[in-house]
């Protein structure tokens, strides 16, 4: 089987699925700058350490590996930053996508998924979602990734390309074998702040506490890291099969609300967390939540989100790497 290019395979979700593709026999090179990926996340053998708009080296890797088949998880993430520097985020998520795209494609690669989110449905009409709702992002980051869709769509269009789009939801937990975990920098995801408070007797900031929900506090579809490494694994072997392109959903159709994920955190961990209340951030909707029927139609299964399990997994990974990837360093 020919090998598959993974961009972003040092980062968080990148670096779960190459380590689960490499067991099936597949070939994976992984292509990252490591501007937020970790080295030694990385279990591919083949690793290229570039940026994905280097048109030299990307032609170069594709070329040498005989790569038809990529997955593009390169992209800053964080949404408050999208807000203080979009420029930065249009450039790096979308200007630096069709750069990569259009190169990968020259080059001969003809099978492409593309790790999008949530973001691109901004505040939902209808929960939970399906993916013919109304993409209407409310920041910046949601924004650079429908950009790179609409690419997407128009390139499986207009040239001879296959490609599918995950709009995961929010991606949790860290590997069952503790080997590896969510490590940025600064950290802003609501699961691994709570790991850290915990593990540091630090407060913790709740933001928003009068949304329009069960408890005041937003509510978000957690998905386990494996489970959603799992989903482009399988959409990667549907476009090898001769499937149509189309847009996945990626979550569990069920919501937690940020107070039930710090009470069960708690209850996880055995320890308690001191609360502090903020205003709500900007471009936080109340509700995200996702239908995955089409996912699921297509044999997609959410083994390991289960809340109980995907939080034990992240404190198993937080109290043994309270420095992240700097405590595996050699």
């Amino acid at each position: 089987m020919n090998a598959v290019l993974v961009a972003g395979g040092a980062g968080y979700i990148g670096s779960q699925t190459v380590s689960e593709l490499i067991p099936r026999g597949i070939p994976v090179v992984v292509l990252d700058n490591l501007s937020t990926g970790h080295r030694e996340a990385v279990r591919s053998p083949y690793f290229y350490e570039g940026d994905i708009a280097d048109r030299d080296l990307v032609d170069y890797v594709i070329r040498k590996h005989a790569i038809s088949s990529l997955i593009h998880f390169a992209a800053k993430s964080q949404i408050g930053e999208s807000w203080r520097r979009p420029e930065a985020y249009f450039y790096e998520n979308t200007a630096k996508s069709f750069v990569f795209l259009e190169t990968a494609i020259k080059a001969g690669v003809c099978n492409l998924v593309f790790s999008s989110t949530a973001a691109v449905y901004g505040t939902p009409d209808q929960c939970p979602i399906r993916e013919e709702a109304r993409l209407a992002p409310i920041n910046p980051y949601g924004a650079s990734k429908r950009m790179i869709e609409e690419y997407l769509q128009w390139l499986g269009s207009l040239r001879k390309v296959n490609w599918m789009i995950l709009r995961y939801f929010n991606a949790a937990g860290a590997a069952i074998d503790g080997s590896l975990g969510e490590d940025h920098r600064p950290e802003t995801h609501l699961i691994p702040l709570i790991m850290q408070s915990m593990l540091q007797g630090t407060e913790l900031s709740v933001f928003g506490t009068d949304y329009d929900t069960r408890d005041g506090t937003c509510i978000r579809d957690y998905v386990h890291v494996s489970d959603l490494a799992q989903a482009h694994i399988l959409a990667l072997q549907a476009l090898r099969e001769g499937q149509p392109g189309r847009a996945l959903n990626v979550g569990t159709g069920q919501g937690f609300s940020v107070r039930e994920v710090i009470e069960e955190s708690q209850r996880v961990s055995g320890l308690s967390l001191r609360l502090k209340y903020e205003s709500r951030r900007e471009g936080d909707p109340p509700v995200l939540v996702a239908d995955n029927s089409r996912l699921f139609k297509m044999g997609w299964r959410a083994q390991y989100s289960q809340l109980p399990i995907l939080l034990a997994t992240a404190w198993n990974w937080h109290k043994n790497h309270p420095r992240g990837y700097r405590d595996t360093a050699c």
